[in-house]
């Protein structure tokens, strides 16, 4: 800011860069200084155009804006730039202009940023919540465990064809053995068989006796 070297005046502090807002909530913007002078005190918003220039607009004060002055120690002077429910229109750089007499100084001023705040897709309740976080739960203990026993139940099936496969072996083997007991049954019937009638002769003539003459 420009001022004469007849008149004191500096500020007590630096304007906050920037202030954000959420859309439809409320702002407030503040310049202070300090000057043994009364200027008149008048909010100016910088509009930034598409084409790169800027464009200033005074302010006009109404039921959704306010100004409030506050007296501070040490001759400090602050304005309160107000805003009840911030419009997305109401983006920019606001500037406190000091007015006395000929003089005009700015202060470097404040660019207020208006946002639309994230929506909730899905407005669910904490039960929901704590119900969707169970169940996450769960399943992220399933896929930690269901891989773990996986190898189990395997080496398990593997013990059992093992075993499957050892019982049908002695089975075999216990039916081949019936099956030389079978044949040595057989081989004997036969041999009984055929030499039944020659017993059979010769217990004849052992039991007839022949007569003398």
């Amino acid at each position: 800011a420009v001022v004469s070297p007849n008149v004191r005046a500096y500020y007590y502090m630096a304007d906050k860069p920037l202030v954000r807002a959420a859309l439809f909530h409320e702002a407030t913007i503040r310049c202070c200084y300090r000057w043994n002078k009364s200027p008149h005190v008048t909010w100016i918003m910088n509009i930034h155009t598409t084409n790169g220039t800027t464009m200033l607009s005074l302010v006009n004060l109404s039921n959704n804006l306010m100004n409030k002055t506050t007296e501070l120690t040490d001759g400090v002077t602050c304005h309160l730039l107000f805003f009840k429910r911030v419009r997305l229109n109401y983006t920019g750089l606001y500037q406190c202009k000091l007015n006395y007499n000929s003089l005009h100084i700015f202060t470097h001023g404040t660019f207020l940023q208006v946002y639309k705040p994230l929506q909730k897709t899905l407005n669910l309740s904490e039960s929901v919540k704590n119900s969707i976080i169970t169940a996450e739960g769960v399943l992220l203990l399933m896929c930690v465990l269901i891989p773990g026993t996986m190898p189990l139940c395997k080496s398990k099936r593997l013990n059992e064809l093992e075993r499957k496969k050892g019982r049908e072996e002695e089975n075999i083997y216990e039916q081949g053995l019936n099956q030389d007991d079978c044949n040595s049954a057989y081989h004997q019937i036969q041999r009984t068989n055929q030499q039944g009638p020659y017993q059979d002769v010769a217990n004849c003539g052992e039991d007839i006796q022949l007569e003398k003459p």
